[in-house]
């Protein structure tokens, strides 16, 4: 498109291609909602009214406003490929993501982002990337891939590339850690937004934190520590993933002054929540505690444009792109425009999504062979660290706890819900196995595993039964990847063959799947709503409290690995 060309057309001198007529506009700039005929050229809106256009669609008594940005998203969440991703969220008005790929990075490295970036091609949608700054998260587990500075370099060169993923490592920001700060350098000359990752950061180490270039923080889960990070300057993205919940409680951060350094992303959604909400639900959810709902929308599609300098992005003005959702007055969409064309209409696509198939190695290379063993326990102590779950948080807590021993092993206790839990390295062939504690989960007996165990993504398992935890283990290995429920012999599992962490399959296919697990669990005894989405957690050494690697267990506050027992 020439820029002569949506002059004319602005000029009413061409004919635009697409008149959207009789509409109110939520116009991200003015703060107004006004009526507006929004005409459209060339895959741009080129003004408010025109002489004539090729099709024109009524969208009276409804709203235009931009089409919705995700601020921070891991895509490998949502189980399946870009294009059935987009499948599903672009008919709620999705039409940007800034994704941080670092789940299959940590798996294939390069190789892992080059794949989804190619996957990605063709969707009716902006499908954007940050350089995962922590691949490994930490230097206390086992990753199948590292990426250092030169390898962030040469990403951050692709137009695609908007920033530096979440920096997770902030021991590393405010110790002063060379290889940390060489990362956060290179993105600073470059230009490039550096993402952060900051639970639980106050005061002093905070303020280091953020004199690192730190811009943002989607971690923060109550409102005195979201309003910290923004009187540092951080700009807060407002999280409502299916773990970690907490647009209820930053909700009351919003005022007035303060709606431009604020986002919304969804960081971590399954499919059946992907399935139900996403953006859109965030914005009816704020507009319905009474925030202005311009102020909503600013902070799903302007706020964030701005944030990763997405020119001519995020707002229905002239020369900007035509990337456009229609509601009615209860801001649920109804049309949705992607480069000036229909894309969807009433929850379901207008046109046909080619997928692309890129061919990928195999990610499962365990150590063989996993017997009982690797399972076993010895009581060298009497009281036990245990991870404890805080439900609808990937938050945990370290219980000290007395656990059951049987002829000098340490068992699994259903009574008190204190179960074994084991990571397995499965990258390296390392013959890793971290062994621990886990209550919460609630099983009576059996085992549930997955490769999808965050950052690292080696195979995670807890259960009642050693017998179990080993059939869970080589049910997984057996099919490349994903969930798996066990009762002595496999009752449900979820193939995920792309890298242990995605399928090929249709959303609606793998939300039954992943349902058919998730009640097999239930049938074990579990009473979380989601056993895989908290046991996909409980490697990330990253977040609170006490964690479990392949290298064994970690706390997290003093960012090093610690005894099973404390005495």
């Amino acid at each position: 498109m020439r820029i002569g060309d949506l002059i004319a057309a602005a000029r009413g001198e061409l004919e635009a291609d697409l008149l959207l007529e009789g509409g109110e506009l939520v116009n991200v700039f003015s703060g107004e909602i006004h009526r507006a005929d929004v005409s459209i050229y060339g895959g741009y809106v080129a003004g408010f009214d025109c002489s004539s256009a090729r099709m024109a669609i009524s969208v009276e008594d409804h709203l235009i406003a931009p089409g919705f940005i995700d601020a921070h998203v891991h895509i490998e969440s949502s189980m399946v490929m870009p294009s059935e991703y987009a499948r599903a969220v672009v008919p709620r008005g999705t039409l940007a993501v800034i994704a941080d790929p670092h789940e299959i990075a940590n798996v294939l490295g390069v190789d892992g982002i080059s794949y989804l970036l190619r996957s990605a091609e063709n969707i009716p949608m902006r499908f954007l990337v940050t350089a995962p700054s922590c691949v490994p998260a930490t230097p206390l587990e086992t990753s199948g891939a590292a990426l250092g500075v030169s390898e962030i370099a040469s990403l951050l060169e692709d137009p695609r590339v908007v920033g530096l993923g979440e920096m997770m490592n902030y021991p590393g920001v405010i110790h002063g850690d060379g290889s940390v700060l060489a990362k956060l350098e290179i993105a600073a000359t470059k230009n490039k937004t550096i993402c952060g990752h900051a639970p639980g950061l106050r005061g002093r180490d905070l303020h280091a934190y953020a004199a690192a270039l730190i811009e943002d923080d989607h971690e923060c889960t109550r409102a005195e520590e979201a309003m910290e990070q923004l009187r540092s300057g951080v700009r807060i993205m407002i999280r409502e993933g299916s773990a970690a919940r907490n647009l209820d409680d930053l909700v009351g951060i919003i005022r007035d002054h303060n709606t431009p350094n604020i986002m919304l992303c969804t960081d971590d959604l399954a499919p059946r929540d992907i399935m139900q909400r996403h953006i859109d639900h965030m914005i009816r959810r704020i507009i319905g505690a009474g925030i202005d709902p311009v102020a909503a929308i600013q902070m799903a599609t302007i706020n964030p444009a701005r944030h990763f300098g997405l020119r001519r992005t995020g707002a229905v003005a002239p020369g900007y792109r035509a990337d456009i959702v229609v509601m009615n007055h209860d801001f649920q969409v109804r049309r949705v425009i992607f480069e000036g064309r229909e894309v969807a209409r009433d929850g379901r696509l207008t046109e046909r999504i080619e997928s692309r198939s890129v061919q990928l190695s195999s990610s499962m290379n365990v150590r063989m062979p996993i017997t009982r063993e690797s399972f076993k326990i010895p009581a060298s102590g009497r009281i036990a660290r245990v991870i404890g779950i805080v439900p609808n948080q990937i938050l945990t807590e370290m219980i000290a706890a007395r656990p059951a021993v049987r002829e000098g092993e340490v068992v699994s206790d259903t009574r008190n819900d204190i179960l074994k839990i084991a990571v397995i390295e499965r990258h390296r062939s390392t013959g890793n196995v971290g062994l621990g504690l886990v209550s919460g989960f609630g099983l009576k007996r059996g085992a549930i595993a997955s490769s999808v165990s965050h950052d690292s993504h080696n195979i995670t398992v807890v259960g009642v039964e050693d017998k179990s935890m080993l059939r869970a283990v080589e049910s997984l290995i057996s099919m490349g990847g994903g969930w798996v429920a066990v009762n002595g012999k496999m009752i449900a599992s979820l193939p995920l063959p792309i890298a242990g962490l995605l399928s090929e399959r249709c959303m609606e296919d793998v939300v039954e799947g992943a349902e058919d697990v998730i009640s097999a669990s239930h049938s074990l005894g579990s009473e979380l709503e989601d056993p895989f989405m908290t046991l996909s957690f409980l490697a990330l050494p990253v977040i609170p409290e006490l964690r479990i690697t392949d290298r064994g267990l970690v706390d997290v506050r003093e960012f090093r690995h610690v005894p099973l027992f404390l005495e």
